[in-house]
């Protein structure tokens, strides 16, 4: 076992001590109408490249990569769904919206 993963046990003076992991809880996705999402459009730290930014998802990342691959699908460009955000290449607040609305998802666009 390594070393970071005993949570602050170092030695025990029981013979009998086992170490148990605390089970992993699995995140479990909201549904659509509780998710609060939000649409912004993002430069900082692209090179001036401008990318829109979907943040706000609660749930597990294979429900973010679905979201994901969706709204690249419908807006026709690449990007990439990580953290809890979708990063969309390119200006598509509007259609990424429409889409996220059409879906059942609380969206609301976020800046300028």
């Amino acid at each position: 076992m390594k070393k970071d993963q005993r949570q602050g046990v170092v030695y025990s003076t029981n013979p009998d001590f086992s170490y148990q992991t605390p089970a992993e809880t699995a995140a479990t996705t909201l549904p659509p109408q509780q998710q609060q999402l939000r649409v912004q459009l993002d430069k900082k730290q692209r090179g001036g490249k401008q990318v829109t930014l979907i943040t706000g998802f609660v749930g597990r990342d294979e429900d973010l990569q679905t979201l994901g691959k969706l709204l690249k699908t419908k807006c026709g460009v690449g990007g990439s769904a990580k953290d809890g955000e979708v990063v969309v290449q390119g200006d598509f607040r509007a259609k990424v919206l429409e889409v996220l609305l059409k879906e059942g998802y609380k969206a609301k666009q976020i800046g300028g």
